[in-house]
């Protein structure tokens, strides 16, 4: 199954938007649930987002230097579940 990776409500104390740092991973890479993937910048602090779930990184939407805003797609996932049905 196909998921996309939202920006959370978790930069309220940032402001409205932040800037896309660093990604940790690529894309077809495959990432653990919890797994820090991408890291943003605000007002001088880093948050980190972790994949949402198990699978492979489909696409890099948003990519470094990006500013975004809660709700922004960065990225695409394909999980295990999707790959565990097509067999």
């Amino acid at each position: 199954m196909r998921i996309e990776v939202e920006l959370p409500d978790i930069i309220e104390d940032y402001g409205d938007e932040v800037t896309i740092s660093s990604w940790f991973v690529e894309e077809d890479d495959e990432v653990e649930e919890g797994e820090t993937i991408v890291e943003l910048a605000a007002d001088e602090n880093t948050i980190n987002i972790t994949a949402p779930a198990s699978g492979r990184l489909v696409e890099i939407v948003a990519k470094e230097g990006d500013v975004v805003r809660v709700g922004d797609i960065l990225a695409v996932m394909e999980t295990m579940e999707e790959k565990e049905e097509e067999f």
